[in-house]
């Protein structure tokens, strides 16, 4: 069992951070000053140091000098660009900003242990370098995850992949059903064969029978030669069938026989074929729904729906989001020539706070703009450039620009509970006597109607003036 050890000051945020990870089965230990912790542990026996950067006596920072073989997260309420750099070059290998999502901790604390397992290759925090690409054979070498819900996707693949079964890759636009089928073919018996990728949504009414099941010469105007249809050109392989919604009835009731009695028949001929083809399909939409509407065939859905795994969207992966940011802005480093870009820690917290209506999609392309017109090697939230609507904000994005008395939250009897909304209300209540809402609002990182909604949901009333 790993051994963490938590170097906090304040009594309530050290109990609850420590119940988190206990619950997360890890052995943890606490101190209350970098002192306090060198007096009554051995530094060295640790795996991680999770400690407070402004702390009574030394500052957290100390800790990674006398602990030099122990890595070292360095969290704050002093959430500014300069901190977190200089945390980072003093050695930290992560740093977060109070306060934090529980699920961003506990991912953080799982991508730094596993990673301390790995041999060293340079990385700092602050690098966009990523970990080792993982061995062939694994979804992992596809796509990224280290959630739980991604961790059930990865499950389900390696357990279909080996079979012939038909598989129903189900999830919102932009969530990468193509990368699941991709990982499909891959860890499958046909993986030296070849995968065809058909987006149906992409291919006019008109002509999607013809590009399906191909076609003879003469067929129709302009058939002037005959032509290979993709179902064909998949044979012996996987055919991966993205937007199959989108397919037009005749061509639903062509793919049924595909799937019945693995046979096609081109446009124009009398003559069937045999095709063995493993057929993977992806929808955005309730296939469901639409077989009762008569938009889609019944005996079809349920012919492809021999198994179904869903990807979850971007919104529910909260702890991915900054590992699959790294990924991108690795990516674009290279395609740029600039090895030193990063995020800064404000740019992290928006990126986690942000809702990704376009799920990793969106997130990729935010990067690569982000990559583009950023000046220098830090990347910004200005440069992200994301548009936060209402509520989108769900995590603060920082609450104060100091740790003093006056606005670090106070024990509140309920030390073992602590949550975000631990978090608001304290900050809330210590402020608003010298904040007015638009500060408060500004200082939380959420817009004024937010900062309404929560007092209303939280029962916190405005103070009143005079």
């Amino acid at each position: 069992m790993p051994r963490i050890l938590i170097v906090e000051d304040e009594e309530i945020i050290r109990s609850a951070l420590k119940k988190l990870l206990q619950h997360a089965g890890y052995d943890v230990s606490d101190a209350g000053s970098v002192d306090d912790a060198e007096r009554d542990y051995e530094l060295s026996q640790f795996d991680l140091i999770i400690s407070d950067l402004r702390l009574p006596g030394a500052p957290g920072t100390e800790l990674i000098n006398r602990a030099p073989n122990t890595p070292v997260l360095i969290m704050t309420s002093y959430a500014s660009l300069r901190s977190a750099v200089d945390s980072m070059k003093l050695g930290a290998v992560e740093y977060i900003a109070k306060p934090f999502d529980h699920d961003e901790m506990l991912a953080a604390v799982a991508t730094i242990l596993t990673q301390k397992k790995q041999p060293k290759t340079g990385n700092d925090a602050g690098t966009t370098e990523a970990a080792p690409e993982p061995a062939q054979g694994d979804p992992s070498a596809v796509m990224y995850g280290e959630c739980d819900a991604m961790q059930q996707v990865f499950h389900l693949i390696r357990k279909v992949a080996p079979t012939e079964t038909t598989v129903l890759v189900n999830g919102e636009s932009g969530t990468g059903k193509e990368l699941a089928a991709r990982a499909l073919h891959l860890l499958s018996p046909r993986a030296s064969r070849p995968l065809i990728s058909v987006n149906c949504a992409a291919i006019p009414e008109s002509l999607i029978e013809s590009e399906l099941f191909g076609h003879e010469k003469g067929a129709f105007t302009g058939a002037v030669s005959g032509r290979t249809g993709l179902i064909e050109a998949a044979d012996g392989g996987s055919l991966f069938l993205d937007e199959i919604g989108e397919l037009p009835p005749e061509a639903q009731a062509r793919l049924l026989r595909v799937l019945q009695e693995g046979e096609i028949r081109k446009v124009g001929s009398t003559q069937s074929r045999q095709v063995d083809v493993r057929m993977i399909a992806a929808t955005h939409r309730n296939l469901k729904a639409m077989t009762r509407t008569g938009e889609f065939r019944e005996d079809l859905y349920y012919r492809l729906n021999v198994m179904q795994i869903r990807i979850p969207p971007l919104r529910d992966r909260k702890a991915d989001i900054l590992g699959l940011a790294r990924r991108f802005l690795k990516r674009q480093s290279e395609r740029l020539g600039n090895p030193n870009l990063h995020l800064s820690p404000e740019a992290m917290q928006a990126l986690r706070s942000y809702r990704w209506p376009g799920n990793v999609r969106e997130l990729e392309n935010a990067i690569e703009r982000a990559s583009i017109l950023c000046e220098g090697d830090v990347i910004t939230p200005a440069t992200l450039d994301l548009e936060f609507e209402g509520d989108d904000v769900n995590i603060p994005m920082g609450l104060v620009e100091g740790d003093n008395e006056q606005t670090k939250p106070q024990d509140s009897g309920n030390a073992n509970d602590l949550s975000l909304e631990d978090y608001f209300q304290h900050f809330v209540l210590e402020n608003q006597d010298r904040m007015s809402e638009t500060e408060l609002a500004q200082k939380l990182g959420i817009s004024r109607k937010s900062l309404w909604e929560r007092r209303q949901r939280l029962g916190i009333p405005r103070k009143k003036p005079g």
